[in-house]
């Protein structure tokens, strides 16, 4: 008898090919059998009407500190994502020394945007290596499978020391060699790979800048090596490329003197017209010269959101706004309601750009979210339809009901007004989605739900171009993900292969509103977004969520890499 049988659900099975009616059996935390399926199971599923589709494969999320104390990794676990793979853009909290526990956290805040009191009060610390770290990770109960890298600003700090913080400081011969033992033996102990960061943007709590943003080609190929010698694991970086070229060999060299796979993140960026094309044609001869090199691309636009809880706040330049910034905002939200109040901090602000960002790019979130907006509804092109100020639109906006509405911005892959730009870049045959950055980014972005968009937008609800192909959008974040990072046990449905599966009321599947709430660690807060159309999400065969609440099964694990 199957441990469970999901039957008469229409199959989309991660391969790419056609969706097609059938049932599925799964057994031992495999799957048993795919089509009909005459034989009962201990527990069957009336699939009729859902998609029944494997669990998708989050490469890019930051659960680093989360997941030693959260079992659930939300808000992965509410978008369907089964397996999650961390210690991406060079942060993380392994190797760490003792006395580097408060800087570590201070560029994780900085970088990543997760509230520094929560990370000190929920991290326990009881590791200091790596193979420790994942000691201490596999000690905790999971609802979902949990994966983790190598960072290279953790890494430079435990060799270096206080000389480490410094990105203009080089490692001697020694440090190399010694981050390249240190490499070896966490990718032998279980480490998906190692991740590092080139960006301006990335920076700590202080404003410093993330310790590898200089580091040489000394550096990263002699820790790369340490992979290359172990024959396992893959790198992960993300980079300015202000110099195109130069920037991408430094970043080729790692994979191609170690002989491991890189994935690098790619953008359309407002200042570099075409520039993610330079980036993909540079990939596309590394992987001609036998380099394998793939692009990690965001499904929608990578920006911010604005509002009256998080930190971006939009009225930030009126001194009137700053005396009452600190009251609780129902205390707020009275205040701004005040018409002397409302003039003079419309005033103050005039008709100029909130948070230096330009009108013409800054729209109204909504409920459904509007990930695509047309610029004919920026919050500039509605003020001058309605005769208005953008700042008294943006002001009435988020002063209504209980405060909670959100101002989006997009940045990245939007230079347009559209996102043509970013499909392009889904569809070249040598890039997967990532870059949802999961767990972090509290007060500023709530992406953690890039699976559920990327399918949803992208595979039913676009108006504003061309839709892709559904079999193929759950292919990208279900196999290709996987084989990103080297699973080849799940993200199909087939026999022997993962039992993680998602059963999905298509009609119903959206995400929900961004929402503030308070649940980390020492009350520390962070955007969330939900979503519903949800109806099972299986990992190992055992039923985790149902219809959006957890079930109290716990059968994730720590995974301990993927092999060579």
């Amino acid at each position: 008898m199957h441990d469970l049988v999901v039957r008469g659900g229409t199959l989309i099975d991660g391969t790419g090919a056609p969706a097609r009616e059938g049932d599925l059996a799964l057994r031992d935390g495999r799957v048993a059998e795919v089509g009909e399926v005459g034989e009962k199971g201990r527990r069957e599923i009336d699939a009729r009407g859902l998609l029944v589709t494997p669990g998708f494969v989050d490469v890019h999320t930051h659960y680093d500190g989360q997941a030693t104390w959260d079992p659930l990794t939300t808000p992965s676990v509410w978008h369907g994502v089964t397996t999650v793979v961390m210690g991406n853009c060079g942060v993380g909290f392994a190797p760490a020394r003792p006395d580097r526990h408060a800087w570590l956290i201070s560029l994780m805040e900085g970088v990543e945007d997760i509230p520094g009191t929560a990370l000190a009060e929920g991290i326990r610390w009881n590791w200091e290596s790596f193979p420790e770290y994942l000691d201490a990770l596999e000690a905790v109960p999971h609802a979902i499978d949990v994966g983790a890298q190598l960072p290279h600003g953790a890494l430079r700090a435990y060799v270096m020391g206080e000389r480490g913080a410094d990105h203009t400081e080089r490692p001697t011969d020694v440090e190399i060699e010694e981050m390249a033992r240190l490499a070896f033996e966490a990718v032998n102990a279980g480490a998906f790979g190692f991740s590092t960061s080139r960006t301006v943007a990335h920076r700590t709590r202080d404003g410093d800048p993330t310790p590898s943003l200089t580091a040489s080609r000394d550096e990263l190929v002699g820790v790369a090596r340490g992979l290359g010698a172990a024959r396992r694991g893959v790198l992960q970086a993300v980079a300015d490329f202000f110099d195109m070229e130069a920037d991408f060999e430094v970043l080729c060299a790692m994979a191609r003197e170690s002989g491991r796979p890189l994935s690098i993140t790619v953008l359309d960026r407002p200042e570099s017209s075409g520039g993610w094309r330079d980036l993909m044609t540079l990939i596309e001869k590394a992987c001609a010269g036998g380099v394998v090199v793939r692009g990690q691309v965001a499904p929608r636009p990578v920006g911010l959101l604005m509002g009256l809880q998080g930190s971006a706040q939009p009225f930030g330049a009126s001194e009137a706004y700053q005396g009452i910034a600190a009251l609780p905002l129902p205390e707020r939200l009275t205040r701004m309601r005040e018409p002397q109040l409302r003039e003079r901090i419309l005033a103050e602000l005039g008709d100029g750009p909130l948070m230096r960002m330009p009108l013409d790019n800054v729209y109204l979130l909504g409920d459904p979210p509007d990930y695509e907006p047309d610029p004919s509804i920026s919050l500039a092109a509605l003020a001058r339809q309605r005769g208005t100020s953008a700042a008294a639109l943006a002001y009435d906006a988020l002063t209504a009901g209980e405060g909670e509405d959100l101002l989006f911005v997009p940045v990245m892959n939007y230079r347009q007004g559209d996102l043509e730009s970013t499909r392009e870049m889904l569809l070249h045959p040598l890039t997967v989605p990532g870059l949802g950055d999961a767990g972090a980014h509290c007060s500023l972005i709530s992406d953690g739900s890039f699976p559920t968009t990327l399918v949803t937008h992208w595979g039913r609800d676009r108006t504003r171009g061309e839709r892709l192909p559904l079999e193929w959008l759950f292919r990208t974040q279900t196999r290709d993900t996987a084989e990103l990072v080297g699973l080849t046990d799940r993200g199909v449905l087939a026999p022997g292969m993962k039992a993680d599966v998602n059963l999905i009321d298509w009609d119903r599947l959206a995400t929900g509103k961004p929402q503030m709430v308070a649940d980390l660690p020492a009350g520390g807060k962070r955007l969330i977004q939900r979503a519903r159309g949800y109806r099972y999400t299986i990992v190992s065969g055992q039923v985790v969520m149902e219809d959006g609440e957890h079930t109290r099964a716990l059968p994730g694990r720590l995974l301990r890499g993927a092999g060579g």
